[in-house]
């Protein structure tokens, strides 16, 4: 544990420099949506199309790793949905709360801290995470609070999923990356060195966005906060560990890679989501700070866990 606690310290140390750059406005709210997008739109996408790119589809989907991923996912997800229903919040409340619940950091944190930490064989599984994550989930959460304002669902909402998910640099890096494989192109070493150079900035980049960002979030709403963070950190990877480990056995080191996504706290982009649609901007805020603040723990004691599987 305190081996792996060693190993994750620098990762956090960074995500740390980041929020002291934030708080004492060294880097102001402006410079921090800059570096975001330069992570979000270059160097992360890089990172992905690289790593994609080199990964063959048939051995990176595996419909028993996605089956036990999402249905653990989505049996915390209503469960989430369903504690936030008995406080008698509103269905978008609900769908924002739930987000919380499942959603990790798994782009700017879980892609380059787990694949330096665990190999490059975990970049497959990672991937298989993100990509449930932001096709599935990303899309629940539009249809949920647009749905619940309209009172019905329009065929509207499906554009808006459709265009939100084409927009996503993620998605199309990730898509792009196995298309690229799928047909066993070549990979130019010029473009190889462009790729590595580029995509070698996201891991601190990304870390030092996400402390900056952290900045400039409150902790208020602290009791719905510390239940969606127990939700985030504890439930959903014990959920996860069920279903991939007992129900729909997955092969061990896939297994604990996709327990490990499942450990990392709540990701900025729900905040984003949560701002965009004026739906508890500030739980999530709070929620964000207090996860990440005790991932620092927990997402090492996960990790040394896995080792034993």
């Amino acid at each position: 544990m305190w081996e792996i606690f060693l190993k994750t310290l620098p990762f956090f140390a960074v995500i740390g420099l980041g929020y002291w750059a934030g708080r004492t406005r060294f880097f102001t709210e402006e410079a921090t949506a800059y570096l975001t997008k330069f992570v979000f739109y270059f160097a992360l996408s890089a990172m992905l199309f690289r790593f994609s790119a080199t990964l063959e589809l048939g051995s990176v989907l595996d419909w028993n790793f996605v089956s036990a991923y999402l249905a653990a996912t989505l049996a915390v997800y209503l469960m989430a949905t369903a504690v936030a229903i008995f406080r008698k919040l509103s269905i978008a409340e609900a769908a924002v709360e739930a987000q919380c619940a499942v959603i990790g950091n798994v782009g700017f944190l879980g892609v380059p801290m787990l694949s330096l930490l665990l190999g490059q064989e975990a970049i497959g599984p990672v991937i298989m995470v993100l990509s449930v994550d932001l096709i599935f989930f990303g899309s629940l959460i539009v249809v949920l609070i647009t749905g619940s304002r309209d009172g019905r669902m329009r065929p509207a909402i499906l554009k808006t999923v459709a265009l939100g998910l084409i927009k996503n640099p993620m998605i199309v890096s990730i898509t792009l990356g196995l298309i690229w494989s799928s047909y066993a192109l070549p990979m130019p070493q010029p473009v190889d060195e462009f790729l590595t150079l580029l995509g070698a900035a996201a891991t601190p980049g990304a870390l030092f966005a996400i402390g900056a960002s952290l900045a400039s979030k409150s902790a208020e709403r602290l009791s719905a906060a510390l239940w969606l963070s127990s939700v985030k950190l504890i439930l959903h990877p014990a959920a996860v560990a069920i279903a991939a480990l007992l129900i729909w056995p997955v092969e061990p080191f896939a297994a604990g890679v996709m327990i490990a996504a499942a450990a990392l706290p709540v990701a900025g982009n729900v905040y984003i989501l949560a701002q965009h649609y004026r739906v508890a901007p500030q739980r999530v805020s709070a929620s964000i700070l207090i996860s990440t603040a005790a991932s620092v723990v927990t997402v090492a004691a996960v990790i040394a866990w896995i080792g034993t599987l």
